[in-house]
């Protein structure tokens, strides 16, 4: 602001308290303003027209009265100009995130650290010491943002435009035809500051430090009980001990045959896809279609930023792989769109729902160097940027796992009747299950489990954090669905329960509104319309 602005907003303030001592008659005690001086000469030209028109206007209106006119013409100019002024700076202010959840960036070297070459920014990605190549614990190791990173600094994060956000109310029921839930408004940061929101740390994990998965290349079922090879016929003292939370746990999770999850594991995949699959990322986004049900979705909205940094990986069984190869749609580039397809060989079950409950709960048995994961069902698109979810379910929440809750049901027995009732699964093993729940004590959900507000998740959305007890709950999660149905929405909360009635941990239940705001369903019975991807 220059120095004639200065001087210009002074004398505004002076100019009202002369107005406010004139109007209560103490004018004769105060010296004549020199900005009203020179408003006169803006007024009048030349000392003739002065001495002319002055007498005139002082004989008809009084001098009290002129200055008093004068000085409120001034006092009016001056608003204009100053609000012209505030106008002008407001619409360039920048509006940022507090930055007190933020990690500041640090660049620490040590004797442990394995410096990149080529790396322009020469980011240090500390690997620890084991001796045991099959494990979860990442709370040992410094996750660093990727080189590719314009590192925003959380000091120039100042101020949330969210945090006065509030839920609108809901809309009137105008229209008739439409029926079932809808999205509500959801306020993400912009894509620039939700990067710079993401920790430059792992979170500290609950007790868990050290995950690491059973392997046995031939898996006996000793108990009568559902189970399959794949997931090595845990019994049920393994299943208990599983809850025992200690520093150091190792657990059933899957992929139990084979040197590591991809290879000769059950749920194959090439030996290219596994150097991807293997390889250092902050956030990936995940899917599946398998039995050749759902038509891949392409994301919308996604920042350049995230197009080059956020990989998209599509899991599809060799069934949908052919139609897709036919129809021209997957070439030799492995890629439709945004997704990089990752071919799946040698699945553990015939029913297709079941190995999508693999990708979906065990990524990170699959991407063993990922933080952050987002998981898509296959009959969803992707609208809204992966930083923006994670900066508003995650990293906003301090969470570590985050979850929609069902947009109608809460209760545990109301989904299993709703499940039978639309055929969703056998009656008969759906209340064998719930059975063996309420023999370990489940009960109805009440207000008595606040801030617990559901039991029953929508389930076809999980953003979650790689860390050791958020990897140890989709784990014992996976033996559920091995054990019982594949209906994951039934044992969701017994292994939150069990888990949280040891350790000092919850996971972030969202408004199912929420969800529907950066993502939406597409109906999903495939119309062999495969070309349309093209």
């Amino acid at each position: 602001m220059t120095g004639g602005s200065l001087g210009l907003r002074t004398g505004s303030y002076g100019s009202l308290q002369q107005l406010q001592l004139i109007q209560n008659g103490f004018s004769h005690n105060l010296p004549t303003p020199g900005l009203t001086r020179k408003s006169s000469k803006l007024l009048l030209s030349s000392s003739r027209e002065k001495d002319r028109v002055l007498p005139f206007v002082c004989r008809f209106l009084g001098r009290k009265r002129v200055t008093m006119l004068l000085l409120v013409v001034l006092a009016l100019l001056v608003f204009v100009f100053n609000s012209f002024t505030v106008n002008k700076e407001s619409s360039n202010v920048i509006i940022t995130q507090h930055s007190e959840s933020v990690i500041p960036y640090r660049k620490d070297r040590s004797s442990s650290s394995i410096t990149f070459a080529g790396m322009e920014d020469k980011h240090d990605i500390k690997i620890p010491s084991t001796e045991n190549t099959v494990t979860g614990n990442v709370k040992h190791r410094i996750l660093i943002p990727s080189p590719s990173h314009p590192l925003i600094q959380p000091s120039t994060v100042v101020r949330d435009h969210c945090e006065n956000f509030a839920f609108p109310p809901p809309p009137p029921p105008t229209d008739r035809k439409r029926y079932g839930p809808r999205p509500c408004p959801v306020c993400y940061l912009p894509v620039e500051q939700a990067i710079a929101s993401m920790p430059s740390f792992s979170s500290e994990s609950s007790v868990l430090r050290n995950l690491t998965y059973v392997y046995d290349e031939n898996p006996i079922r000793i108990e009568s009980h559902r189970g399959s090879e794949f997931g090595g016929f845990p019994t049920l003292k393994q299943r208990n001990d599983s809850y025992d939370i200690k520093e150091s746990m190792m657990v059933h999770c899957g992929f139990v045959k084979g040197s590591k999850p991809g290879h000769q594991s059950g749920f194959d995949v090439d030996e290219a896809d596994l150097m991807e699959l293997e390889m250092f990322h902050d956030i990936i986004v995940a899917s599946a279609v398998f039995g050749n049900y759902d038509i891949i979705q392409q994301p919308k909205n996604i920042s350049e930023f995230s197009r080059k940094n956020v990989p998209f990986y599509m899991f599809i069984d060799e069934e949908t792989e052919a139609y897709m190869t036919n129809s021209s749609v997957l070439g030799n580039s492995k890629r439709v769109g945004l997704w990089r397809i990752i071919v799946v060989r040698n699945v553990p079950y015939s029913d297709a729902r079941r190995n999508g409950k693999i990708p979906k709960l065990l990524l990170h048995r699959l991407f063993p160097n990922v933080r952050y994961s987002l998981w898509i069902d296959g009959k969803l698109q992707l609208v809204v940027d992966p930083y923006q979810i994670l900066e508003r379910f995650l990293w906003r929440q301090n969470a570590n796992f985050a979850i929609s809750r069902h947009y109608k049901r809460y209760d545990v027995f109301e989904e299993a009747e709703a499940n039978k009732a639309a055929g969703k699964y056998d009656n008969s093993t759906i209340n064998e299950q719930i059975d063996f729940y309420i023999k370990e004590g489940l009960q109805p959900y009440s207000e008595a489990k606040f801030p617990i507000t559901s039991d029953v998740p929508e389930g076809c959305v999980i953003i979650k954090e790689h860390i050791p007890i958020t990897n140890l709950f989709t784990c014992n999660w996976f033996n559920e669905v091995d054990r019982f149905t594949s209906r994951d929405q039934l044992s969701f909360s017994t292994v939150r329960d069990k888990i949280m009635g040891k350790v000092n941990w919850s996971i972030n239940m969202f408004l199912d509104c929420e969800r529907r705001n950066f993502v939406i369903q597409v109906n999903g019975a495939l119309l062999r319309g495969w070309e349309l991807l093209g």
